[in-house]
């Protein structure tokens, strides 16, 4: 069964860092676009950052640019997400998405596969 996990959540101080995880159960994991989107109370999903399965290129959301870097370990089926200088409006759940052999997209609607989402709350 193809499963998307993210761990790696949690509560934090604003300023502080954070890295999340997410294993992919598939066969042909380099073959997929990642991407992490996050949802905060009462808001709509949104887009943070993907990576392509081509290149390696990536992308991000303006509000993470510069804070978060997105990665894959195509040998342990698994991306990351390192978040760094966090404050108190990244707090929301993070969730793992994947678009096989995807461009590199902020639709959320591109992403067949999708993780349970992992909780990151920043404190002031």
């Amino acid at each position: 069964q193809v499963q998307l996990v993210e761990s790696g959540g949690g509560l934090v101080q604003a300023g502080g860092s954070l890295r999340l995880s997410c294993a992919f159960s598939v066969r042909a994991f380099s073959m997929y676009t990642m991407a992490w989107f996050r949802q905060a109370p009462g808001k709509e999903r949104e887009f943070v950052a993907a990576i392509s399965w081509r290149n390696s290129a990536t992308f991000y959301a303006d509000s993470v640019k510069g804070r978060f870097t997105i990665s894959r370990d195509n040998a342990k089926n698994t991306q990351y997400l390192q978040m760094n200088s966090l404050k108190p409006e990244d707090t929301a759940d993070y969730y793992c998405a994947a678009n096989y052999q995807g461009f590199l997209e902020s639709d959320l609607r591109k992403y067949g596969y999708w993780g349970q989402g992992t909780q990151v709350t920043v404190s002031s």
